[in-house]
């Protein structure tokens, strides 16, 4: 499928000045598809392929709790019967009775080598020439830490393991979509990078745009792919320190601890799908621009190959990663602690076909753009000696992502120290 474009002809939408990004999937010019990316497309893009899209042929609207998985896969098949192969696009939520966003594009096309966008550092996006924006943290980093507190004094009562607190900045800015996609892409190629059009897809007026590290599910015929993460550390600087900090995870009975439960939990719901699994016993490191991550891969060959990446990607949703263990009970916590509507963040987000083949990822290191402003998230995970400014620093390290992309790295370390509780 790599390398293959999808078109419907005859639809009025249909925009002349697409043809060249989606028919030249062989294209030798490495930005010749970034270069026709425009404000209202949407991308998703992974090491291995990149998926550009325009227009809106049929969407979907519908949650989790209303059969999702089984109403994307009707109109999947019926799109293929009666016009041809188009991928499906998703950005789900958090919440399982919250409505997602999928959609068919108008034309789309999958690209792969020369034909991918590499994207590019602007330096226009200097973080000293851009003035210090508005920030408002949601929650405040006090209120933050006492929610991290109260978690762990549930932890502490029992029956629950862990939980995930998460904030938020709301940056009164204007932030450009197709400079801030070249910034992911150049700064992390290997990430799970996307920048999805919600309007076209009957949502608000925004764009949920992200670069995430971590590999929720993608199949390719009967074999399937996981690759949680859970246990981080802030990178450093100093490279002799980051090293330390990198076997100091490793080493970390609470962040191998965290990690084990993860996981489980992903082991447990992809195996009565599954005639093979490949767990391995232990975990290995992956590295951000950030952060450094306890990273395990697991492998599958599926029972029944027509089983689609969507429906097994929301049997692992929410893994214990963005939510806790045991999962309800961590909900629990969540909606009466954390303080405001995560929305599409710790969602999934990614593209799945009629053949049931396809990738998600987890929706972290992201924002949702809007006109005149911008909203990033980031959550760490709550265990038994989790420490509450240890968690804050944590999550301010991991805003870095998206703001340091924006040129507003500054206002990582505003919203982490600023506010009141």
């Amino acid at each position: 499928m790599i390398g293959e474009a999808y078109s419907l002809h005859g639809v009025e939408d249909l925009a002349p000045a697409l043809a060249p990004a989606l028919s030249a999937v062989a294209s030798t010019t490495g930005a010749a598809l970034l270069s026709n990316y425009q404000p209202r497309d949407s991308l998703f893009s992974s090491s291995s392929t990149q998926l550009h899209a325009r227009g809106v042929l049929q969407s979907l609207t519908r949650s989790i709790d209303d059969d999702l998985a089984g109403a994307s896969e009707r109109l999947l098949a019926y799109v293929a019967a009666e016009t041809g192969r188009l991928p499906m696009l998703g950005a789900v939520p958090f919440a399982s009775d919250e409505p997602s966003r999928m959609w068919l594009p108008s034309q789309a096309v999958f690209a792969a080598g020369r034909a991918r966008h590499r994207g590019a550092a602007l330096s226009a996006l200097n973080a000293e020439q851009r003035p210090m924006p508005r920030v408002e943290p949601v929650p405040a980093p006090a209120q933050f830490m006492r929610n991290v507190e109260r978690s762990l004094d549930r932890i502490v009562e029992g029956g629950i393991s862990k939980v995930v607190m998460s904030r938020s900045l709301r940056i009164a800015a204007r932030v450009d979509v197709p400079q801030l996609l070249a910034q992911l892409l150049a700064r992390a190629p290997g990430a799970y990078t996307f920048a999805m059009d919600l309007a076209g897809a009957g949502g608000p007026q925004a764009c949920l745009i992200g670069s995430s590290p971590e590999l929720l599910l993608s199949k390719r015929g009967a074999r399937i792919v996981s690759n949680p993460l859970a246990g981080s550390i802030p990178r450093h600087p100093d490279p002799q320190e980051d090293q330390r900090r990198a076997r100091g995870l490793l080493q970390s009975a609470k962040d191998l601890h965290e990690h084990a439960l993860v996981i489980g939990s992903v082991a447990a719901a992809l195996r009565p799908y599954c005639r093979e699994l490949q767990v391995p016993a232990t975990p290995s490191l992956i590295a951000t621009p950030t952060m450094w991550h306890l990273s395990t891969r697991v492998d599958g060959v599926l029972i029944d190959p027509s089983t689609s990446s969507l429906r097994l990607a929301l049997a692992l949703h929410p893994t214990p990663a963005v939510c806790g263990y045991p999962t309800e009970r961590a909900r629990e916590v969540i909606r009466e602690f954390e303080g405001y509507e995560r929305g599409l963040f710790t969602g999934l987000v990614g593209w799945c076909d009629n053949e049931g083949d396809g990738e998600w990822a987890v929706t972290i290191r992201c924002a949702v753009v809007e006109e005149e402003c911008a909203t990033v998230y980031a959550g760490a995970g709550i265990v038994a000696g989790s420490q509450p400014r240890d968690e804050l620093a944590e999550t301010t390290a991991k805003l870095g992502t998206m703001l340091g992309a924006m040129g507003l790295a500054h206002a990582a370390e505003a919203g982490g120290t600023q506010g009141r509780a």
